[in-house]
């Protein structure tokens, strides 16, 4: 089974939420599920899986300004801040650092539900304790 993890981290990189998803599954339902939960923030970093107006509209309204790399496919351009973009990498080596753990690099858990749970008791001992 493939699955997709999205999270939500703070400045520095360290996890704040979680939700997975089936692996074929579009990044909108993940963004769909998480945006009703985002902490109060200024900015948000996502990759161009997140690149959809109505994520746009909703982080304004929530008042979070969105740095979103636009989609290819889009017919007008999306204008984002390029050095803030850079700091998205925080959130890719939050992803390095939970697969260090052997348990979620190879995925021993078959269930989604316990495959969460390991992911999130790595992610307490890597970044909170």
């Amino acid at each position: 089974m493939n699955t997709k993890l999205h999270a939500v981290t703070d400045t520095n990189g360290r996890p704040i939420r979680f939700f997975m998803t089936a692996g074929q599954i579009s990044d909108y339902t993940g963004a769909r599920a998480l945006v009703s939960s985002l902490p109060s923030a200024d900015w948000l970093l996502g990759n161009r899986g997140y690149d959809a107006d109505w994520f746009r509209e909703a982080l304004v309204d929530k008042g979070i300004k969105p740095c979103i790399l636009g989609r290819k496919s889009r017919d007008k351009t999306i204008r984002y801040d390029k050095r803030r973009y850079k700091r998205r990498n925080r959130i890719e080596i939050m992803f390095g650092r939970l697969k260090d753990w052997r348990r979620v690099a190879t995925r021993y858990d078959r269930c989604p539900k316990v495959f969460l749970s390991a992911i999130a008791l790595a992610a307490t001992v890597l970044f909170w304790l």
